[in-house]
């Protein structure tokens, strides 16, 4: 997780070492320093400078801890784990359906694991005394947001989820400090993201990032990080493990608020559900 964290701010270099020990970790763990250099057509040298930049003082530390962790993963999903690695254009429909299941299942429990709970009871916190709760993001990140916002106004709260970085901007600007803006962004560099959690954080609102990278940019201008640990396979413009951590994370979020205005959240639950039930065709 900490160096599937790292790779943003990596030189290229290290970023191809990264991904390789991300992508395929059976096989880079038995590789010597030479042999992860030829592979990745780069230098020994960027090798070191990658595992010393994430923490390790020797490779034999990242190799151990990189075992452990592929161990860890096939007795924890040894049902799902039928193969390994990413998705590439050889792969069978079945390979397909399990590399997508297990990098799903991967990325909820890594999320779960990686949570820092101090800093979603600050996040319940902000969104359960706030009058208004704005949320924003690109893309899938925006279909995040929605979730939320659907949710939260089905307990009665006053949510909001803009569709446009114009309307998003505009609506942070109006914000006061009994207001929360929410910012949506796997890799915390969205510009448009960025933009609309900093108006919000100058007019005075609380705000909270959701993003995989706790030192990008989003997570800068929010006085809360919820941090994801979302594995992207080489179809990120799907958004596969990112969106799915990321809902895993609102669902969080949004449970922690009901259950902190338990009463009167059950009372809203009810009086939504009266009225749409019976109003689906037989």
């Amino acid at each position: 997780m900490r160096m599937r964290a790292a790779v943003p701010s990596l030189p290229p270099s290290e970023q191809l070492v990264a991904r390789a020990f991300l992508d395929d970790p059976l096989h880079a763990v038995n590789l010597s320093i030479a042999q992860v250099a030829r592979e990745c057509e780069t230098s020994t040298t960027s090798v070191v400078r990658f595992y010393k930049r994430i923490g390790y003082a020797h490779y034999k530390d990242l190799q151990m801890d990189l075992t452990r962790e592929v161990t860890r993963e096939r007795l924890e999903n040894a049902d799902l784990l039928t193969v390994s690695g990413d998705i590439n254009e050889e792969d069978s429909l079945e390979d397909i359906v399990s590399k997508v299941a297990l990098n799903e299942t991967l990325s909820i429990a890594d999320t779960a694991n990686g949570l820092d709970t101090a800093d979603l009871r600050i996040a319940v916190g902000f969104v359960n005394e706030a009058r208004r709760i704005d949320g924003f993001g690109v893309g899938a990140s925006s279909l995040v947001g929605l979730d939320l916002q659907q949710k939260l106004s089905r307990i009665g709260r006053t949510a909001l989820n803009w569709p446009d970085p114009h309307s998003a901007w505009t609506s942070a600007a109006t914000l006061d400090d009994s207001c929360v803006a929410i910012g949506v962004s796997h890799s915390g560099t969205t510009r448009d993201t960025v933009e609309f959690l900093t108006i919000a954080r100058n007019a005075g609102a609380a705000t909270i990032a959701l993003t995989n990278f706790s030192d990008s940019p989003l997570a800068m201008v929010a006085d809360v990080c919820l941090t994801t640990a979302a594995r992207e396979t080489r179809f990120r413009a799907g958004a596969l493990g990112s969106r799915i951590a990321q809902l895993m994370v609102v669902d969080c979020l949004f449970t922690a608020v009901a259950q902190a205005s338990f009463e009167q959240s059950m009372a809203a639950v009810r009086n939504t559900y009266a009225a749409v039930h019976g109003r689906t065709l037989k």
